[in-house]
């Protein structure tokens, strides 16, 4: 057994399926993916995946066998183990031997696997793990084996993704109309991306507000004050929401709409306890009538308000993603380790974990030991005045982070006005770029 590998048994033995993939995800890189096998095994058999254990059982005891590596890496990927999966897949391209001959190989008891396949199998598997430089360098390498779609739409995918315009449009632009339609959204996705990035191009690598805009086509409200140069980058990992937090991000919202020209004529409710709290001041401040949340009826020109879109009915959320006419969807709190099936329009911030100013949170006791608190249950109308008598004074936060005015968010909603909340809202999965710290 590999000393790598000795928490991960350590942590089957004790029953602990999610710490195990966590496991994998730190140690992966480096083994082989015969030597990882024998512990996605035991996984998938703990937490009864019969098609994954099948899989890995039979790399386990075929560790060079090109089907077997892709038929397991294949697995992962289904299971959301792109780490393992990276190395089977990558083990089964280079023993596809020479890429430019198109040769088939085996799989299993003789079926065959195109090697094409196992390198788009293995890009999305790159993807899932937010390694695009990765994902565009085997598409670069295996360039000879690779067709237009969805070949080429994934390289000019990555490339953005990756921080690379210029290399994404040069793609792109090279690139034939999609022969299967099932391509166009795709294809119209990264056009309206480029088009962002051409209309306001961020100012560097670490640009988060910048990046943002390009890759989910939603202006982000504010950056986190604290952790800037601790590795957050403008992100909150684990935050606490207050009454202040949300007053403020609706007083960001004010300025977005002002600096775009867009008048909502109307404030509509999602029918989560928070998300209609939200609503109901938004309303209040704007000075807007709010009604109900009707995909289809009557929502043009409104104000869409959500607290955390992931914490929302997903039947309501699917139905956001074609907006109507002049409709802007706001989400306070957007999980950016777990994006929502729709990106909003705008966004007040972007954190991995919150805890709503309404929900049980941690506190100081009198004696002075930290204790839950309790739910708060008042009605969302309530909740919404706490919101619309709250400070809107902005975080001060630690001192590092740069400085955040209503200035130069205004200068960039102007700037973005022309290319932003068109198009459908696309869900965007990588953070891109602009990396930050996760727990």
């Amino acid at each position: 057994m590999r000393s790598e590998l000795a928490k991960a048994w350590e942590l089957l033995e004790a029953g602990d399926p999610q710490g195990v993939a966590r496991e994998l995800r730190a140690v992966a890189d480096g083994l082989a993916a015969g030597e990882v096998a024998p512990v996605v095994r035991k996984l998938a058999e703990l937490v009864g995946i019969d098609e994954l254990a099948d899989a890995a059982g039979a790399l386990a005891s075929r560790p060079t066998d090109a089907g077997a590596l892709y038929a397991y890496g294949y697995a992962c990927i289904e299971h959301g183990l792109s780490e393992p999966a990276v190395l089977a897949l990558r083990e089964a391209l280079r023993a596809s031997a020479v890429p430019v001959k198109r040769k088939l190989f085996g799989r299993g008891g003789g079926q065959q696997v195109n090697p094409r396949q196992v390198l788009l199998e293995l890009v999305v598997a790159l993807e899932d793990g937010e390694r695009h430089a990765e994902a565009v360098e085997v598409l670069q390498e295996y360039r000879a084996i690779t067709g237009d779609w969805p070949d080429g739409y994934l390289l000019a995918h990555n490339a953005l993704m990756d921080g690379r315009v210029g290399s994404a449009r040069e793609v792109f632009d090279a690139l034939p109309a999609p022969e299967d339609d099932t391509w166009a959204p795709a294809a119209d996705r990264i056009r309206r991306t480029l088009a962002r990035a051409a209309a306001v191009p961020p100012a560097g690598p670490t640009d988060l507000r910048g990046w943002h805009f390009t890759l989910t086509g939603g202006l982000l409200a504010t950056r986190s004050p604290h952790g800037f140069a601790a590795g957050m980058a403008g992100r909150w990992a684990y935050l606490g929401d207050t009454y202040d937090n949300c007053r403020y991000g609706l007083e960001r919202l004010r300025t977005v709409l002002a600096a775009t020209g867009r008048r909502p004529t109307s404030v509509a409710l999602l029918p989560d306890r928070g998300s209609a709290a939200l609503g109901l001041a938004a309303a209040a401040l704007l000075g807007l009538p709010a009604a109900p949340y009707r995909p289809g009826e009557g929502t043009a020109d409104a104000l869409v308000v959500a607290y955390d879109l992931n914490e929302c009915d997903q039947d309501v959320v699917g139905a956001l993603y074609e907006r109507a006419p002049g409709e802007v969807l706001y989400e306070h709190a957007t999980c950016w380790t777990d994006p929502p099936a729709v990106s909003a329009d705008v966004t007040g911030l972007l954190v991995q974990h919150v805890v709503p100013p309404w929900a049980p949170g941690m506190r100081v006791g009198e004696d002075g030991q930290v204790e839950r608190g309790p739910a708060d249950d008042s009605p969302a109308a309530e909740l919404a005045e706490r919101i619309r008598t709250a400070s809107a004074e902005p975080d001060e936060g630690d001192g590092e982070a740069p400085p955040d005015p209503d200035e130069a968010l205004s200068a960039f909603a102007a700037r973005a006005a022309a290319t932003w909340a068109t198009g459908s809202r696309d869900r965007i999965r990588s953070s891109g770029p602009v990396r930050s710290n996760r727990f």
